[in-house]
């Protein structure tokens, strides 16, 4: 098979795609002289949460993740983040390309989660490579690309906040069963509201206890009584 070794070389924010995507940019070579006439590759991205640091904020978001910092040792486990494929045109000896990587703002998955705890620093990630190589000078050689293919990168936390706010702009997200979807819209059609802003302030206003009434100047205060448990 033939040796080839992959590295990255940076991450960054896609600005003009129409999701939210990250593009990590990949230095691949091979052997001198070996003529790599196509490659299709897969790429498994992981998180690597263990090879960071956390402030007490952090960890205090990360807990539904990890639980308690106490237990960090046992639970600090690798995240999935995602799975893309890529094919790469012929080079000899060494190319770069873009790997395109779609995400999610979709709080229920848990490298968002994790990518949203974060206020700085780096994200330690995981590149694990595999797929089929086509090679040869004078013909095609079909070989798998080795599965211990693999390569290290550190994203700024600030590459995914600036993706975030590129596309969800002083927002949030959030997911609901259908269910619970119709019943606001038929909540929002009933009462007019304008936006899914307004229609959820309703809800939280109504569901708030109404202060007790100001006593008027000049009045006496209540008088104070005791009753006996029942």
């Amino acid at each position: 098979m033939t040796d080839l070794t992959f590295t990255c070389t940076g991450v960054r924010a896609d600005p003009y795609a129409a999701g939210p995507t990250l593009v990590l940019r990949l230095r691949i070579t091979a052997p001198p002289g070996t003529r790599v006439h196509a490659l299709a590759l897969r790429c498994q991205i992981r998180v690597e949460p263990a090879r960071r640091g956390y402030t007490a904020g952090e960890a205090e978001a990360l807990a539904d993740l990890f639980g308690e910092r106490s237990r960090w040792g046992s639970t600090l486990r690798p995240v999935q983040f995602a799975h893309v494929g890529l094919m790469v045109p012929g080079f000899t000896g060494e190319t770069e390309t873009d790997l395109a990587v779609p995400c999610t703002y979709d709080m229920d998955v848990a490298s968002t989660r994790y990518f949203n705890a974060l206020r700085d620093g780096e994200v330690p990630l995981l590149l694990l490579f595999s797929g089929t190589a086509f090679t040869g000078a004078g013909g095609f050689h079909v070989e798998p690309v080795p599965w211990d293919r693999e390569a290290s990168c550190r994203m700024p936390v600030a590459v995914w906040h600036e993706m975030v706010e590129q596309h969800f702009p002083g927002c949030g997200w959030l997911r609901l069963p259908r269910d619970t979807m119709a019943e606001l819209l038929a909540f929002r059609s009933r009462h007019a509201l304008t936006s899914w802003e307004t229609t959820l302030r309703a809800l939280l206003d109504a569901a708030e206890p109404a202060p007790p009434p100001l006593p008027l100047p000049g009045a006496p205060a209540p008088r104070v009584t005791e009753r006996a448990a029942p």
